[in-house]
């Protein structure tokens, strides 16, 4: 009879380890992919604002473009120019954004996506300082030169003004993203991985 208890005890205790484990696992996967979708919708919202930010430039440059001369037409070239990349950019970030199945997605890999937007953020942070330093130099051997005076201050004056753009929008969207993934309470989840139940890991840095 003890043999008996001591058997059904032990069934008792393994099921009850399985449905913890499973409602664990279940509760993680629905958590992560909540996250990722906040994830994507934090980065379409970033997205619109620098679609939004180069359809104007295009439009206003365009007008410049014709209607100026001397360097201001320049400036208003180099505008146009340069946002009808963001204006691409943008788009196949959209369209990338929007083709994403969630749930063909393990934990380990949306973590991996999300971690690898912030790093292309800090990474374009960068690059707009260069943006920067480089519209500052145009600007300043466009005192020197004879026949590209105006193409020389209109551009520099364009690249610093599209580069501080871009600066306070990667960096900003950056902080919205990594703050979004250090309030994740990813150390509450556990899953199985290769079998065994482990505890989830918070991501900080």
């Amino acid at each position: 009879m003890r043999m008996r208890q001591t058997v059904y005890l032990r069934q008792f205790l393994i099921m009850f380890i399985l449905l913890t484990a499973t409602s664990f696992t279940l509760y993680g996967q629905t958590g992560y992919q909540e996250f990722f979708n906040r994830s994507l919708e934090i980065n379409n919202t970033g997205m619109l604002v620098l679609g939004s930010w180069a359809v104007g430039n295009i439009a206003v440059g365009t007008y410049g473009w014709i209607r100026n001369e001397g360097d201001r037409k320049y400036f208003n070239q180099m505008n146009l120019f340069w946002n009808l990349i963001n204006v691409t950019i943008a788009g196949f970030a959209l369209h990338g954004n929007s083709g994403t199945d969630i749930t063909a997605l393990s934990d380990s890999e949306i973590i991996s996506k999300h971690l690898q937007t912030e790093k292309i953020l800090l990474i374009n942070s960068g690059l707009d300082i260069g943006y920067i330093g480089a519209g500052y130099l145009m600007r300043h051997f466009s005192g020197s030169s004879k026949n590209r005076t105006d193409l020389l201050r209109g551009y520099g004056n364009s690249v610093m003004l599209q580069g501080t753009f871009l600066l306070v929008f990667d960096t900003v969207l950056y902080l919205i993203l990594r703050d979004h993934r250090i309030s994740f309470p990813v150390d509450l989840q556990a899953g199985f991985i290769s079998g065994s139940l482990v505890p989830g890991i918070r991501f900080t840095f």
